[in-house]
Parts: C-alpha cells; structure tokens; sequence
C-alpha cells in the first residue's frame, strides 16, 4: 500500500520514518529544498513539489499542513481520495469534507513518538475503514479508536501535546539529581531508563498503585510528593490538558 503524505514538516518526518518501515510513502511539499533534505533523512521515501493542481485520484492520502494552511493546500488538489487522514488539531470531519473530496474521511492525532514506532494515535471518523485505520497507525505505535471528534480533542491535549508536558518533567528530573551532584550524562541516563521502565509499569498497573509501591512510610519518596504536592504540580498537569483541549476547540472554530 502506498500512503501519500501531504506537509513536511516535523510530524509529516516522524509519521514517514515509521511508517516507511512497513508501506511505500510519497512526501508532497510546497519547498522542493527542503524536501530534498528530507529525502537525506529518510532515502527510501519519494519526494514531489506541490504542484497548482495536485492529483489525488485514488491516493490514500494523509493530510499534515498546519491548521492555518489548509483552505490554500486544498485548493491545489484535484480528484477524489481513497481516504483522507487528517492530523490537523481541531480540524473537524465536516471542515474537511467541505473542502478535499475523498470516499472515507478519518481525523488522525499521533504524537512525535510515531518516528520510533511508539506513537500513541487517537482515530475518528468514516466507520466503514476504522480497521484499515487502526492497522495503518498501529504500525508507528499504539492505536486507539474514540467514538467522537469531542473526544479526539481531549485525547490531542493528551497524546498530541503530552510529550511536550512530559518532557519538562524529564528535564526537570533530571536537573534535579544535577543539583544534587549528579552528572548530567548519568542523570539523563537514569531519567531515560525511568520512562521506559515505567511506561511497561503503566500496562498492568493503575499510577496510583505504582506510587503506592514505593511509597514507603517516612521514606524518601513521601518526602519527594510531599514536595510536590506542595507546588501543586497535579493540579496544573490537569489544567494543561484542559488548556489544550480548549486551544484544539478554538482552532476549530476559524
């Protein structure tokens, strides 16, 4: 199967870098320069500049411009779509099929992760292709399929932006045991180990029963949530998905 990614940017690269691995892919951008640059990362991909009137007869295309750029990039395509992915945040199913023709309609939400086949994708949309869906973006990660567009947003503040909330977690970690005296190479290092380590806890386990584990009385650990507590760290983790959420919502709108 050949999927057709429309954007260069950097999902656009981590959505080829996994999915070359198992389907043929074909980049489509507006900047022949820096798709040349692209092709240098990942040779096995094809590479071709947008042209004014792009045919997508037929193609199973994946849609990954910016929000912003989509009535433009539209109006460039011509023919109708095997199916249409779109990784737009907030872009709704209607918004699309008013402006790109295609048979079956499926709004996408990966995360940088696809690139290392560890993406965890939310999907919506036309069910008449939810299987061909899920076994398409289970190749870059876990698949997940929801029921509605209202939950796809919540799961964009989640898995599209949680990496990024993540990360300040990592590196918060990790300049913390700097701080204490740790090298920084050994900090990251142990930092790196914990996420692995944890996210295998994560599929047996509820988070509060892993906190519990090792949560001794008096210990070391009780004195770190303690501290934690304090800055009020979970309840703005909430109100950071919240805030995502809303900013989905209101892309959604223009």
């Amino acid at each position: 199967m050949k999927l057709t990614l429309i954007g260069n940017g950097f999902m656009a690269q981590a959505l080829a870098k996994g999915l070359i691995k198992k389907f043929e892919v074909e980049i489509i951008g507006r900047d022949i320069n820096k798709l040349k640059k692209v092709k240098e990362l990942i040779p096995a991909i094809e590479i071709k500049e947008l042209e004014d009137a792009e045919d997508i007869n037929g193609k199973n295309v994946i849609f990954c411009v910016k929000p912003y750029a989509l009535q433009s990039v539209a109006a460039r395509l011509e023919g109708e779509a095997n199916i249409l992915f779109s990784i737009l945040a907030g872009t709704s199913l209607e918004s699309l099929r008013k402006q790109i023709k295609s048979k079956y309609y499926v709004r996408v939400m990966p995360n940088v992760a696809a690139s290392v086949s560890k993406s965890a994708t939310t999907l919506t949309g036309d069910k008449e292709v939810k299987k061909l869906a899920h076994e398409i973006f289970e190749y870059i990660g876990k698949a997940v399929w929801v029921d509605t567009e209202k939950e796809l947003d919540i799961a964009t503040a989640v898995a599209g932006s949680g990496p990024a909330f993540l990360c300040l977690i990592a590196e918060a970690l990790s300049d913390g045991a700097v701080k204490a005296g740790l090298n920084r190479k050994i900090s990251n290092e142990l930092v790196q180990g914990l996420f692995e380590g944890y996210a295998k806890l994560l599929e047996n386990n509820h988070p509060a029963i892993i906190k519990d584990s090792v949560m001794s009385p008096g210990g070391t650990t009780a004195a770190g949530v303690a501290k934690i507590e304090e800055g009020a760290v979970r309840s703005h983790m909430i109100k950071a998905i919240e805030a995502a959420h809303n900013k989905a919502v209101e892309i959604g709108k223009k």
